[in-house]
């Protein structure tokens, strides 16, 4: 997701701090159902805090084909500097996963949509899309992926220069810990600019955590920072800083 400040955005992890699905699949059925339900203490897009540094409350499913297409929707609370007046991001995704002997690509398409945007600024321009790529494969306990994201130039991205295009490449690393329950994990990414989704004209973020499941919930720790600093205009936080922040999810 992006952030309207002076640059901005898996992971999510922001991806991280989303919770594993888990998957209700009968056994005549080709389509799979999953979803799962998150509280996160600081909401994080690729290092930079969509809330303020305080709580938000995500939620996603997905719809799955055994041929390897999926549609995901997926939505946080966030902070108005977000988007305008809009305090929630809703992510609608469609794509296509495939297993080539024992390497995954995953490629698909992106959708941001911020409602309730325009109620402050008519006609303001937020939502936009986002193509990308993934490409992850596991060597015994631990588990690889590169992944590429590349927003096209639209009016959302624009830092008062007209239309502006965004490219974020990553790296992910994790490993489970046999028989805890426990895996541990690292991001590295850079976003290229200049946009409302980097700092400047770019900047690099990462993060390392550490997540343990119980049955279908799960509990996760995170650290992130990046090499730049972006202040929250409303408050005077740097929403870029270093951090670290808990999640709590359930998954079905």
């Amino acid at each position: 997701m992006r952030t309207s400040i002076t640059g901005l955005t898996a992971l999510a992890i922001a991806m991280l701090a989303s919770p594993a699905l888990a998957q209700d699949e009968a056994a005549d059925s080709s389509i799979t159902i999953s979803g799962g339900a998150t509280v996160v203490s600081d909401y994080r897009f690729r290092g930079i805090s969509q809330t303020d540094k305080k709580f938000a409350v995500q939620g996603t499913f997905t719809v799955a084909h055994e041929s390897g297409f999926y549609a995901t929707v997926w939505g946080s609370s966030v902070d108005e500097y977000v988007a305008a007046a809009s305090d929630q991001e809703i992510d609608l995704i469609a794509g296509f996963k495939k297993d080539f002997s024992g390497t995954t690509v995953d490629i698909g398409v992106l959708y941001y949509y911020y409602p309730g945007a325009e109620e402050i600024v008519p006609g303001y321009d937020s939502d936009f899309i986002e193509p990308y790529v993934a490409v992850s494969h596991t060597f015994g306990p631990v588990g690889a992926k590169v992944s590429a994201a590349y927003a096209p130039k639209s009016n959302a991205l624009s830092v008062g220069n007209g239309k502006a295009d965004n490219l974020y490449i990553a790296g992910d690393l994790s490993a489970g810990i046999p028989d805890t329950g426990v895996t541990i994990s690292g991001h590295l990414g850079h976003s290229f600019g200049p946009s409302f989704l980097t700092i400047g004209t770019e900047y690099t973020d990462w993060s390392v955590g550490a997540s343990y499941a119980w049955k279908n919930l799960s509990f996760g720790v995170t650290y992130v920072d990046t090499n730049k600093a972006s202040y929250n205009a409303l408050s005077g936080k740097n929403i870029a800083k270093a951090g670290v922040f808990g999640s709590v999810g359930v998954a079905f």
